[in-house]
């Protein structure tokens, strides 16, 4: 008589460059092409070195990341962190805010694409057409995650490279044509100016806490996930201020400019220049979609594996060893909201409390910098994800667990 089958497990298939990859995805989104004029129009001339010290500073919290990241090997990454350190709750409102936030951006971008090739096919921006696009979208990516997390991985590393390269001609083309005397440093910046370049500054860098999500199908999570935190901060912030000194000392007017990248482009490389930085965009969004489909359908694995949420969203896909029921419930949920919306650790940080210090000043500036509105957003958010774990825990107990 045969025994019960056990559950199938997530197959560790991604290596240190797997998890570099969608780390550097998440980070380099549609905003990339987009700052160098906000920047610019706030800190001027020194726009380029706030870039540079906000790499810095996120080095700081990635740091904090690898050290926690290497004490584990489980799918979840902020999630099970804040669970060991600070119980089962606090984890839980961490796990929930990161797939809420995941699924809720997630269906920002889709629209986001669907505007950007509108540029070019006008008729796709509004009514059956647009609804069309983001579903087929969004359903493709559902079923190339369900068909594999290699499959996955590989995807999200050529729309890695595919989003880079635009960014890498341009800054090779870029550089020997500068005008020094437009990056030379003026007068510094009023507190005010500061102040208003903090937040989208801090947010270019954000994306890279979901390198840990999927570890629980990394070969080797614990040196695996401390080195692509680590690689993607040194890769995102080198190229994001060489293309602030490269817009600057080439695009006179670029504080004013609505597509800085694309028209620095053009005049260095003409009408062929613009046209591979606008794809450049497109390939950016498209990238952060499969991206935030991956990390954000681990996340919610991730709680249902802990019985923080329905032990449904756990299931592993038999033959190919994914969370389905978490992916299909992540893809779907953002469709949903598109559509609506139109002991000592194997790494350690050096300097003791001193990195972790700086990091939790570096968060305290994105809690300060929010408006009423987010912050207010974030507290609805916070406060759902309570009567969620709420309900959750009554059933539980409810059941004897």
């Amino acid at each position: 008589m045969n025994g019960p089958q056990s559950q199938p497990s997530l197959r560790r298939e991604l290596g240190k460059w797997d998890l570099t990859a969608i780390g550097v995805n998440q980070v380099i989104g549609g905003a990339v092409f987009l700052v160098p004029a906000t920047l610019a129009l706030r800190l001027g001339s020194w726009s380029w070195v706030g870039v540079g010290l906000v790499g810095l500073l996120s080095m700081a919290v990635a740091l904090n990341f690898a050290e926690a990241a290497s004490r584990f090997d489980n799918t979840g990454g902020p999630y099970l962190y804040s669970r060991a350190s600070f119980g089962r709750f606090v984890g839980f409102e961490v796990g929930w805010m990161a797939w809420f936030t995941r699924v809720t951006s997630w269906a920002s971008v889709v629209n986001g694409l669907a505007d950007a090739l509108g540029f070019y096919w006008p008729g796709i921006r509004l009514g059956m057409p647009r609804t069309a696009l983001m579903s087929a979208v969004v359903l493709a990516i559902m079923a190339l995650n369900i068909r594999g997390i290699r499959q996955s991985s590989l995807a999200v590393n050529i729309l890695t490279i595919g989003k880079l390269t635009p960014l890498l001609i341009f800054i090779l083309v870029g550089l020997p044509q500068i005008s020094f005397g437009a990056i030379q440093l003026g007068a510094f910046p009023t507190l005010e100016q500061l102040s208003a370049a903090a937040l989208p500054l801090i947010f270019a860098f954000g994306g890279y806490e979901v390198v840990p999500v999927p570890a629980g199908e990394a070969k080797d999570p614990r040196k695996a996930v401390p080195f692509a935190m680590i690689a993607t901060i040194i890769i995102v912030a080198i190229l994001m201020t060489l293309a602030q000194i490269v817009a600057l000392g080439t695009l006179p007017g670029l504080a004013q400019a609505t597509t800085p990248l694309a028209d620095a482009s053009l005049l260095l490389m003409g009408a062929w220049g613009a046209l591979m930085m606008t794809v450049g965009t497109s390939i950016s969004m498209a990238g952060n979609n499969v991206g935030a489909a991956l990390s954000g359908s681990r996340s919610l694995f991730a709680l249902a594996e802990q019985q923080d949420v329905p032990k449904m969203f756990a299931r592993i896909h038999p033959t190919f060893r994914t969370p389905d029921v978490a992916i299909v419930f992540t893809c779907l949920s953002t469709l949903v909201l598109a559509l609506r919306r139109q002991g000592r650790a194997p790494f350690t940080i050096p300097g003791g409390p001193i990195v972790p210090g700086l990091a939790l000043a570096v968060c305290l500036t994105i809690l300060w910098g929010a408006t009423s509105a987010q912050l207010q957003a974030g507290g609805q958010a916070l406060l759902a994800g309570a009567v969620l774990f709420l309900i959750a825990r009554l059933g539980a107990r409810g059941k004897g667990k």
